[in-house]
């Protein structure tokens, strides 16, 4: 991750690849199964996991709140890219997990700012159910490219924790939050030009109890808002992407497709759902084709739906089905591997979208990546919705930004992996609890600190008067929780866990997703300054390391 001051503003030049330049994320450490939640459901077997796509959904006791996973993930952030906190010029949080109707939780984080001076940071947060965090990325992305920037870079977070009372609804919660600094020279370049969004008013998921942490959901009608605001936002899309071929250089005359995408990611309330959405993208294509061929090929059999009308086709299952079933190859290369974080971790509603992008970037290499272009369509019930595209840098040598920002998410698998599994009957009355306690005062919430991962912040107290006192749960330094060196071809690799990574010597770094494998411990050492490891602790690296 970078570590220095972008280029200066001021100096009448536009900034260059706008966009991602690291992302941090963080969920909860412990889940429940699925399976075994369908069971104590009394449910049919494969209703959450075949019906929904579910496998497991992490969940948070009641001493995790919003500002808490926020805290976290943007400490993580910082601490992990070496970065100065003056060197933050704008945060923006898009959340819909609301525990004060005036206080923002971006004020909240300012504590993380308070020994650094840095005050002067602009933005605030964003609000509309899970489109929240879209609107922060495009609102820092315009902060940069606009005459208001100063050359510092922008951190957009995205958090929530998705509760739902017992019932059909409860197995699609989840909850997590992400950080994403944004800045020029990105690996992750927004394009310009290249967005469409729909937005209108319907009550598919709403809160208007200010009281409950839980929505009031029409299902039904949410999945027909979520298909047609993709249709929209999908049209409106592909005739930017159009008007851009025809006024390049190489004039491009054909339609624009989902070929045109190397990926596609999706806000994710469930899996299913995912898969559903790439079938309809490829019906939008279908329909918009001049002369599909039906006699083979993709469109192969389609030709009895040739005439219908989209508008007319939300709930039609056999239209659902056949474009299901037709898309099914390009669900398998474009988008499945980006449901790793909403199939083990469930819905976390603002950063889902960008749960999908993490899972994708985890699981593929550099050079699959390189060049490639990600569609990405966000959505926010009530309702607000939007695609636009990733374009994703050329350079996948060793220690490019592309290479540090994939090596930095490689261990989400082992980290997941890494979670706590809680019965069913035990997260049933952890939620019964939160649902008690979340609006007490002079209370100290239910939950230990010793389940949370290292580094977690927590909720400590709420006094009489509503104030929260939160606390950091120390970070440690365990073994194998290593990062790539800073520059390619270096002797050195990063302590993932210190708040100030320290060198730890060893061999050098081989490839960022198979570290070297550490020989047996032999020597018990005394920490060496700044670690958090107590003394006496195994070493990982055998004799000699510190």
């Amino acid at each position: 991750h970078p570590a220095a001051l972008p280029v200066a503003a001021g100096t009448g030049t536009w900034p260059k690849d706008v966009g991602i330049l690291a992302l941090e994320v963080y969920f909860p450490a412990q889940y429940v199964e699925q399976a075994e939640l369908e069971r104590y459901d009394g449910v049919e077997a494969g209703k959450y996991t075949r019906g929904l796509g579910q496998q497991q959904m992490g969940f948070c006791a009641a001493h995790e709140d919003i500002n808490s996973l926020c805290l976290t993930v943007v400490q993580r952030l910082v601490e992990r890219g070496r970065l100065s906190w003056d060197a933050i010029g704008r945060l923006e949080v898009g959340t819909e997990t609301v525990i004060d109707k005036s206080k923002a939780v971006k004020t909240v984080l300012m504590e993380l700012f308070r020994d650094s001076g840095n005050s002067d940071v602009e933005g605030i947060d964003t609000t509309n159910a899970c489109y929240g965090g879209t609107a922060s990325l495009f609102n820092a992305a315009a902060w940069v490219e606009s005459s208001a920037w100063d050359g510092r870079y922008a951190v957009v977070v995205c958090g929530d924790i998705a509760v739902y009372a017992t019932g059909n609804a409860r197995p699609t919660g989840g909850a997590g939050a992400i950080a994403m600094l944004v800045g020029p020279n990105a690996p992750l370049v927004l394009e310009r030009g290249l967005r469409g969004t729909h937005m209108e008013h319907a009550y598919d998921f709403y809160k208007p109890d200010l009281a409950s942490e839980y929505p009031v959901v029409d299902g039904p009608l949410s999945i027909q808002c979520y298909l047609r605001a993709l249709d929209r936002c999908y049209a409106v899309y592909r005739r930017k992407a159009e008007s851009q071929r025809q006024q390049g250089e190489r004039c491009h005359r054909g339609p624009f497709t989902l070929d045109d995408f190397k990926f596609l990611i999706f806000h994710t309330p469930f899996c299913k759902l995912v898969q559903k959405s790439v079938g309809r993208l490829l019906l939008n294509d279908f329909l918009a084709a001049p002369n599909p061929d039906t006699s083979g090929g993709l469109y192969k059999g389609l030709q009895p739906f040739r005439g219908v009308k989209l508008e007319d086709t939300y709930t039609s299952k056999e239209v659902e089905k056949a474009f299901q079933a037709a898309s099914q190859e390009i669900f398998n290369q474009k988008t499945k591997p980006s449901l790793l974080l909403s199939s083990r971790n469930g819905n976390m509603y603002t950063p889902s979208m960008y749960g999908c992008l993490a899972s994708l970037l985890a699981q593929c290499s550099a050079q699959d990546l390189a060049g490639s272009r990600i569609g990405a369509f966000s959505y926010g019930s009530g309702l607000a919705a939007s695609m636009f595209s990733l374009r994703v840098s050329q350079d996948a040598s060793p220690g490019s930004p592309l290479d540090k920002l994939l090596s930095s998410l490689a261990d989400l698998p082992t980290r997941l992996d890494a979670r706590k599994r809680v019965a069913p009957q035990d997260f049933a009355e952890i939620m019964k609890r939160r649902e008690e306690t979340h609006h007490l005062a002079n209370h100290t919430p239910h939950g230990s600190h010793t389940d949370l991962f290292p580094g977690t912040w927590y909720l400590e107290r709420v006094d009489d008067k509503y104030r929260r006192q939160y606390a950091r749960k120390p970070p440690r330094c365990p073994p194998g929780t290593l990062l790539p060196p800073t520059q390619a071809g270096g002797d050195s690799r990063w302590c993932r866990w210190c708040p100030k990574p320290r060198v730890v010597p060893g061999p050098p770094w081989r490839s960022p997703r198979s570290p070297p494998a550490a020989p047996p411990c032999s020597a018990r050492v005394s920490p060496a300054p700044g670690c958090h490891r107590p003394a006496g602790c195994p070493c990982s690296r055998g004799p000699g390391c510190h």
